[in-house]
């Protein structure tokens, strides 16, 4: 890796910064109101108001939250082994958004008194669970095989593998945005989900085009 290639590594410090403010804020606007509360508890007066076990909100807190952590790992591997300008700029953009994005549902869970996962299957709450095929635990995520197949090839082929992943991965992910943006009970939750949504179907339109400047097809 060259030196110009490595230089970018201080956005993703950076990016990590954002990641652990925004946490930090996210914690203090949901967890303030409850100081108020007649009770006097914070997690109980969180808690009082707080989304259901079951609910749209808190599943799709907890699995966009796993499905967001294999878009950044991806993210992380494709940045590491090609020098292109282009993809190397949307694997950080994935990285600091999707990291922000999962520190933020983390927090929400934490604010709500939710474990981080389930005892059911991902996806329950759509109405569809979903059922682990190597590794891949939910829709549109890579399996261990195609992982490791990321890990190992190089240049244009890594990028193409990539960024076919990644269309895969962010359709899938669209379509639990939208499904959560419609039936959560949160503002929060119908915000982001809403915003999410629009955000990756955008990024599937780009990366068509970088597949296409590529002479690949998604």
């Amino acid at each position: 890796m060259t030196s110009a290639a490595r230089a970018p590594r201080s956005l993703v410090w950076a990016g990590a910064v954002v990641f652990v403010l925004a946490v930090g804020l996210v914690l203090l606007m949901v967890v303030r109101p409850s100081a108020a509360s007649p009770s006097g508890g914070g997690s109980a007066g969180v808690s009082a108001g707080a989304p259901a076990e079951g609910s749209a909100d808190v599943g799709f807190a907890r699995d966009m939250s796993v499905h967001h952590q294999q878009a950044v790992e991806m993210a992380f591997i494709v940045r590491d082994r090609t020098d292109d300008e282009d993809v190397r700029r949307l694997a950080y953009d994935i990285i600091n958004t999707q990291a922000n994005q999962r520190g933020m549902m983390l927090g929400w869970l934490d604010a709500w008194d939710m474990p981080k996962s389930a005892d059911g299957p991902p996806m329950e709450w759509m109405g569809h669970p979903a059922t682990a095929t190597d590794g891949a635990l939910m829709p549109g995520m890579a399996t261990d095989t195609q992982l490791d197949e990321l890990r190992t090839a190089e240049g244009r082929a890594v990028e193409v593998l990539f960024l076919r992943l990644m269309t895969v991965h962010h359709r899938a992910g669209a379509d639990m945005a939208r499904a959560a943006a419609a039936s959560a009970s949160t503002p929060e939750i119908r915000d982001l989900a809403g915003g999410m949504a629009r955000a990756q179907e955008s990024e599937i339109a780009l990366m068509a085009d970088m597949l296409e400047a590529r002479g690949a097809k998604p």
